[in-house]
């Protein structure tokens, strides 16, 4: 079974982040830069992660907008796909990892099979998120800026209740 670790990075935390993912992880999965993939990348797996960062005002990470209308023409019936958000809530507390929100909405829609999509608002502070749903994140949430020191233990934690679906 094929897994594609998609994600879309600026200044290279969120790549840093999906590389410790698939590394914990533990399985093969292929790590593609959204800005290098298509219609047929998504067409090639059956098993995402999918990650982004949110800038500004709850703006996708710019090579994200950039294949948004791709991205919103995937049919994701059958297929798995689990999300990680990388935001800052201290300076963006109302707006916290939006990107997320707005790319589990698209999959969701598009007949995804979400997967990881419980993670606690315990120990973040935000006022507001695209990306909670039924008072949790929908995928795993990282703050390299203001809480670094907890990103590995919450990524080995969130690996653990998504494994077995890979």
């Amino acid at each position: 079974m094929r897994i594609g670790i998609i994600y879309g990075s600026s200044g290279g935390t969120t790549q840093d982040i999906a590389t410790q993912i698939k590394e914990t992880l533990g399985i093969e999965a292929n790590l593609i830069d959204i800005a290098d993939s298509s219609k047929e990348t998504f067409d090639t797996y059956e098993k995402f992660i999918i990650g982004t960062s949110t800038w500004g005002e709850g703006d996708l990470q710019d090579d994200w907008d950039d294949n948004l209308e791709v991205y919103k023409s995937i049919d994701f019936n059958g297929k798995s796909v689990a999300f990680f958000g990388v935001g800052d809530q201290e300076n963006y507390y109302d707006s916290f990892v939006d990107g997320m929100g707005i790319l589990y909405e698209i999959a969701k829609e598009n007949g995804a099979t979400i997967i990881g999509d419980n993670w606690s608002k315990d120990g973040y502070e935000f006022d507001e998120s695209k990306a909670i749903v039924d008072d949790s994140f929908v995928g795993l949430v990282i703050d390299e800026d203001n809480q670094s020191d907890q990103t590995m233990q919450r990524i080995e934690t969130w690996i653990e209740t998504i494994k077995h679906n890979f």
